[in-house]
């Protein structure tokens, strides 16, 4: 019984002072109280706190953009965290282009300049692809988290400390208008109890009653004076302690701001890796697409319109240059090489594995003899190492001066 008892009057203690706070927010929105204003230090720090909270938002929801272009896998990653569950792993874009690059060339045959083309590109595709899964769990690991720490934890404690300020303030206000009206009703009691009515008639003693009546409940507010000025000292203690409470929080925005450096810091140096070696991977494959002849239309098949020779008898007049600085070998150099009736020096490219016993395996960067066979594929010259003598694929070599 004496809990229940408790329990009530504790609910009619909150539910008037809400009603309290309701009453003096609501009068000092319509001009008709008055309102403790903040210092200015503490309303700059507030300030600060709100443009920081707003702007951290912004560049996080725009980073995870930035990272995660597809809003349903961002959902599903926001779901699978709030579950406390790692999301699966899946194929980015592009490690699932470079797989489809990489199967095409296989398909099409990796001895032929565009199948060989089309995996090389394949397995740049696919490190890129690991490159970017890199840079995302980097960012998000150094960048987002520490952000998303500030918005759910650090600011969410700032904002409930505001608002018990906010709170502490309207009771402070309340109390100092309380206060107000009971200084008022004591000095007008003061002026009904000196005043003396004359007269014996009815009317007379009946005002004076009336009067009497007036000054007791007038006497019952000024009894309030007391208890209204030991409350505000109460409420403007708490006031001002929840005021060095907000603003030793507020201090913090500073020191969070140079933490945020940090970690902007480290967002830069990911993103410089990643551009780093996607520019790196994309100009290795530059030079090798560059080694690989120009004029090709189909498998098996010469460009209808060969690059023109100055000379049909010297190979190296017709070369053409990639942008690596390699000397590379054109199908007029080809034709050129097939009617000499000599041999020529010719730098491995790649390494090449011999598909059956009429082919020539070959290591990267050796150099070999080559030369033409009358009926011969125009994919293919003949090789020869030592006594070793097979096909090989011209899309490997490098014809040298």
């Amino acid at each position: 019984m004496n809990i229940m008892d408790f329990n009530v009057k504790k609910l009619a203690a909150d539910a008037g002072t809400f009603l309290s706070r309701a009453v003096q927010f609501t009068e000092e929105k319509l001009g008709q109280a008055e309102k403790t204003e903040l210092d200015a230090h503490l309303e700059n720090l507030l300030s600060k706190a709100e443009c920081t909270k707003i702007w951290t938002e912004k560049i996080m929801k725009q980073t995870e953009v930035l990272l995660q272009p597809n809003p349903n896998a961002r959902i599903e990653e926001f779901v699978y965290e709030k579950l406390d569950r790692k999301a699966p792993s899946r194929i980015n874009n592009p490690e699932l282009l470079g797989q489809y690059m990489i199967d095409a060339g296989t398909e099409f045959g990796p001895g032929t300049a565009y199948g060989n083309a089309l995996i090389k590109c394949g397995e740049t595709q696919k490190r890129i692809g690991t490159a970017d899964r890199e840079l995302i769990q980097t960012s998000a690991l150094n960048f987002l988290t520490p952000l998303r720490n500030f918005i759910e934890g650090d600011y969410k404690t700032i904002a409930k400390e505001r608002k018990l300020l906010q709170n502490k303030r309207l009771d402070l206000d309340a109390a100092k208008t309380r206060l107000k009206k009971a200084k008022a009703a004591e000095t007008k009691a003061s002026q009904l109890n000196s005043a003396r009515l004359e007269g014996d008639n009815n009317m007379v003693n009946f005002s004076y009653m009336l009067n009497f009546l007036h000054v007791k409940w007038l006497k019952i507010w000024a009894e309030e004076v007391t208890k209204s000025e030991q409350e505000l000292r109460i409420t403007q203690s708490e006031f001002d302690r929840q005021a060095e409470i907000t603003r030793l929080l507020l201090e913090g925005i500073s020191s969070t701001h140079a933490h945020h450096l940090r970690c902007l810091n480290d967002f830069v140096e990911a993103q410089m890796t990643y551009y780093a070696q996607c520019y790196q991977y994309m100009l290795d494959l530059q030079k090798q697409l560059g080694s690989f002849p120009s004029s090709y239309c189909n498998n098996n098949q010469t460009s209808v319109a060969p690059v023109p020779s100055a000379s049909s008898n010297v190979i190296g007049s017709s070369t053409l240059t990639s942008t690596s600085g390699l000397v590379i070998a054109s199908p007029t150099n080809l034709n050129d090489l097939k009617e000499c009736s000599g041999s020529r020096k010719a730098r491995v490219l790649y390494d090449y594995d011999a598909a059956n016993s009429s082919e020539l395996s070959l290591l990267a960067d050796e150099v070999i003899t080559v030369f033409s066979v009358v009926g011969m594929d125009s994919d293919w010259l003949m090789g020869e190492r030592g006594n070793q003598k097979g096909r090989v694929p011209i899309t490997y070599l490098e014809l040298l001066n």
